[in-house]
C-alpha cells in the first residue's frame, strides 16, 4: 500500500513539473514601451542616441518609440503629455527648454511613470527624475578652452562664442570654456580675449549668420568656440565666404562624422568629442536597473575626448 502511495505522488509531482516546465516565459515577452522625445532629430547626435535607444530596448524586450522634439517646447510638452495617456513604462527626456519642462515632468511624476534625461538636464526643482544620462559638458568646455589655447600659440587674440543659451549643456560647455580661458588670463601669459557671445540656434544657418556679424564687429578676430558641429561648419562657411579661413580658428563640440571629416580636412582645429552611442545603450541599462527597484546615481557623465587632426587622420569611417 505504501509503495502505491509513493508511486501516485512521483507520478504527481513529475505531472506538475512537466507542466512548469511547459510554462516557461517567452524572452521575448514584452516588458513595455519607453518613450523618447528628444531635442530634434535633425541634429545626427540626437538621432544616434535614438537608435541606440531603439536598438538597445528592443533586445532587452521593450517597445521603444521616439520622436523629434523639434526645439519646441509646447510640442514637446504634448508629447510627453500623449506618453502619460498611453502609460508608457518610461519617458526619456532631452528638454528642449529645462524650466518649462517642468510642469508635464510634474505630470508624469503624478502618473507614476519613471522619467530619465539624457543629454540635457533638468536641474529645477519640484521635479523627480530616476537620473540624468549626459555628457560631461562642463568638462568637455573645458577640454575646448585648452583646445582653444593651445591653437593660437603664444600670440592670443579675440575669441568669439557661438552659444545655444537656452540649452542646460551648451551652458556648462561655455562655463568651463570661459573658466578655463580666464585662468590662462590671470597666469599672465599673452591675454584671450573673449569679445562677443552671440546665438547660434546649434545649426548651421544661424551658427553663419553670427560668424559673420562678428567678423564685421571684429576684423582681426582668431578664434571662434561653437557649441556644436552644425554651428562650427557654420562658422566655417563664413569664414571661407570673407576670406579668413586662414586668421581664425575654430574649436568646436560633439565630434559627429561631418565634424569630424572637418577636423580632418583643416577646417575645424578640433572638438572634444561626445559618445551618444554610450547614451543610448545607458538610459536602457538605467530603465532596467529602475525596474528591478535597485538604487542608482542621480546622474551619470559620460567623458568627452578631445578629438584633433592626428585622430582624425587615423579614422577608419572617415574618408
Amino acid at each position: 500500500m505504501l509503495m502505491k502511495v509513493l508511486s501516485c505522488l512521483l507520478g504527481l509531482i513529475l505531472s506538475l513539473c512537466l507542466a512548469s516546465c511547459g510554462k516557461t516565459s517567452s524572452p521575448t515577452a514584452p516588458r513595455g514601451t519607453i518613450a523618447a522625445s528628444l531635442l530634434t532629430l535633425d541634429n545626427p547626435f540626437f538621432k544616434v542616441i535614438g537608435d541606440h535607444l531603439t536598438s538597445e530596448g528592443q533586445k532587452q524586450g521593450y517597445d521603444v518609440v521616439v520622436v523629434s522634439g523639434d526645439k519646441d517646447v509646447a510640442k514637446q510638452s504634448n508629447q510627453v503629455k500623449d506618453f502619460i495617456v498611453k502609460k508608457v513604462s518610461a519617458i526619456v527626456l532631452s528638454p528642449c527648454d529645462s524650466k518649462s519642462i517642468v510642469p508635464v515632468i510634474q505630470e508624469a511624476n503624478a502618473a507614476g511613470i519613471p522619467v530619465f534625461t539624457v543629454d540635457v538636464p533638468c536641474n529645477e526643482p519640484g521635479v523627480k527624475l530616476v537620473t540624468q544620462i549626459a555628457t560631461d559638458n562642463y568638462g568637455g568646455g573645458k577640454e575646448a578652452g585648452a583646445a582653444m589655447i593651445e591653437a593660437l600659440g603664444p600670440q592670443g587674440g579675440k575669441v568669439a562664442i557661438l552659444h545655444l543659451k537656452q540649452v542646460e549643456s551648451c551652458i556648462l560647455r561655455v562655463q568651463g570654456f570661459r573658466e578655463v580661458i580666464d585662468a590662462h588670463n590671470a597666469s599672465g601669459k599673452p591675454a584671450i580675449e573673449i569679445v562677443a557671445e552671440l546665438e547660434s540656434g546649434g545649426a548651421k544657418d544661424l551658427g553663419y549668420k553670427a560668424a559673420e556679424d562678428t567678423l564685421q564687429a571684429h576684423p582681426d578676430l582668431r578664434g571662434i568656440f561653437a557649441i556644436n558641429d552644425p554651428a562650427a561648419l557654420g562658422a566655417r562657411a563664413a569664414l571661407e565666404k570673407a576670406g579668413k579661413e586662414n586668421q581664425v580658428t575654430i574649436i568646436g563640440f560633439d565630434g559627429q562624422p561631418e565634424g569630424k571629416q572637418a577636423i580632418k580636412d583643416g577646417k575645424i582645429y578640433a572638438d572634444p568629442i561626445q559618445f551618444p552611442d554610450k547614451m543610448g545603450v545607458q538610459l536602457v541599462h538605467s530603465i532596467m536597473t529602475w525596474s528591478r527597484g535597485l538604487p542608482q546615481p542621480e546622474q551619470i557623465l559620460i567623458p568627452t575626448q578631445l578629438y584633433r587632426q592626428a585622430d582624425a587622420l587615423k579614422d577608419p569611417e572617415l574618408e
